[in-house]
């Protein structure tokens, strides 16, 4: 007696078709699981046999053995419980296997044959789409993450006598079109944190909004209580609005990881993730034996925050290097390669020093030498790859105290989304949407600079001794405080303002 289903593996950040098999033959009674499989996986022999025989059903003694193909292909998770459950059923003629053809299971079985709730269930169901399946069995508590892939029927279930139930009725007893497009609703701006909360500060407010208006590298520098966290933290209400397809890559992420609930089955917003300095190596980048996706993933088409940048360790800082040019990282192991996307913006803060008073040196007790170290922790290669650095300064008493209404970040969303939308319009038959993306070619083709412009380019690539990656970096910058002014060509005041932006205390980047 043979049979066959179909689920799917978690590889890296992608879900990978997977058959799950079952012989059952005259024999020695025994129970083998073969196929590259996790102690996870192999655990759920029991929870099978007991989950089916408190179902109601008696497993006749026979040699059984399960394979998940292909072999290659690490299986790990506990939502292979199902499907192999399925599959035994199948083979001992509780169920039909015609009602499997284009079927996708995924669930996890308690002993009592309940079927709970399980991590990667979004890539999971996008997977059987793919494939050309019909049908995606479930558990009910991943029922509603299942359902915002759309244009697939999916049936959830909480216990495996329903699961029994509906297998035995005509098309599963489906009744309502379960292909139905999802609605997303926007997600609401937290006005919590406003940029009207911070009392002066314009030049770096300035800095902040040409930074989310290009989703570009911003760095924070000064000393400390002036009020970087704080900026920091409202750069998010002020991003520009994710697209579907961008919340759909984001939240497949975070459905992998375990970080979507049934109550918060999708992301409606772009990530923001604020690490501790003390994280290790592979929490940030993703690491493990078998590799799961790290902070720098998670913040994926959002904002990874590094605040007290230079007290990241060596390893951490420097790892940034490949994400911050490709967009992803790849993670190497003994058994394979992983490659996970990582299209984040960086916005990082740091002091001048250890103790966060320099330049005041009456009350810095920093020698020259230890505040040229701390400085020296961000090497120029992670410097070069940043788009702008402002220096925040510390504010006037009359500042502090005063009256003055300062702008919200509701007004500054609406300056970002003028200048998202000139970009939308620009680059609609690239592969871009903002000028942070932009390389090469492309570089020429929407970076069109004044004569004025190239003149000021110029001296500032001589004075300054500046990187081609770095001239490049001030392009990008230029090219978005332009669409910030509706501006079509990059002019003199475009690229002097994006110049100001390239200096770190004392370092030409």
């Amino acid at each position: 007696m043979f049979s066959k289903v179909l689920s799917a593996a978690i590889d890296g950040a992608r879900c990978v078709p997977v058959s799950v098999e079952v012989d059952a033959s005259n024999g020695l009674p025994a129970f083998l699981m073969v196929g590259d499989l996790s102690y996870q996986v192999k655990e759920a022999q029991e929870r099978v046999r007991t989950a089916i025989r408190n179902s109601g059903m008696t497993i006749p003694p026979k040699r059984v053995t399960v394979n998940l193909a292909p072999a290659d292909v690490r299986k790990d998770g506990n939502h292979f419980d199902l499907p192999i459950a399925a599959s035994l059923m199948i083979a001992f003629g509780f169920l039909e296997a015609e009602k499997f053809d284009g079927v996708m299971l995924a669930g996890e079985l308690g002993l009592n044959g309940r079927i709970n709730g399980v991590r990667g269930i979004l890539p999971f169901v996008e997977t059987a789409y793919k494939k050309g399946c019909r049908l995606c069995i479930v558990p009910k508590q991943n029922y509603r993450e299942a359902r915002m892939i759309g244009q697939i029927s999916v049936l959830g279930v909480e216990s495996l006598q329903e699961f029994l139930s509906c297998a035995r009725k005509e098309n599963w007893g489906l009744l309502e079109d379960t292909k139905e497009e999802p609605v997303l609703l926007p997600a609401k701006k937290e006005e919590i944190e406003d940029f009207a909360d911070i009392q002066g500060q314009e030049y770096v407010k300035r800095a902040a909004v040409i930074a989310a208006a290009g989703m570009h590298n911003f760095l924070m520098t000064g000393p400390k209580g002036t009020g970087k966290t704080m900026i920091a933290r409202r750069i998010p209400g002020i991003l520009p609005e994710p697209t579907k397809e961008e919340l759909l890559e984001v939240s497949k992420i975070y459905s992998i990881s375990g970080l979507l609930s049934e109550e918060k089955p999708f992301l409606l917003s772009r990530p923001f993730r604020a690490p501790h300095h003390t994280i290790s190596p592979a929490a940030l980048a993703g690491g493990g034996k078998y590799p799961k996706a790290g902070e720098i993933t998670l913040a994926h088409k959002g904002v990874l925050f590094l605040d007290e940048f230079p007290e990241f360790s060596h390893e951490c800082i420097e790892l940034l290097r490949q994400p911050l040019e490709e967009r992803k990282i790849l993670i190497s192991r003994s058994g394979g390669s992983y490659l996970f996307p990582a299209d984040f913006m960086l916005v990082a803060a740091m002091n001048h020093c250890p103790c966060g008073q320099f330049p005041d040196l009456n009350r810095c007790s920093c020698t020259f030498q230890e505040v040229k170290r701390y400085q020296n922790r961000i090497s120029g290669p992670i410097l070069d790859r940043i788009d702008i650095v402002a220096e925040v300064s510390g504010i006037s008493y009359q500042e502090l105290t005063g009256k003055r209404k300062e702008k919200s970040s509701k007004k500054f969303r609406k300056e970002v989304e003028m200048a998202v939308k000139v970009q939308g319009e620009r680059y609609q038959e690239k592969k871009i949407r903002f000028n942070s993306q932009l390389s090469g070619k492309l570089l020429e083709e929407f970076c069109n600079v004044s004569a004025e412009g190239q003149r000021i380019l110029e001296k500032a690539y001589k004075k300054m001794r500046l990187s081609a990656r770095a001239y490049h970096k001030i392009l990008k910058t230029a090219r978005t405080i332009a669409d910030l002014e509706q501006e079509e060509e990059i002019k003199e005041a475009h690229i002097s303002e994006a110049l100001c932006y390239r200096r770190v205390e004392g370092k030409d980047t």
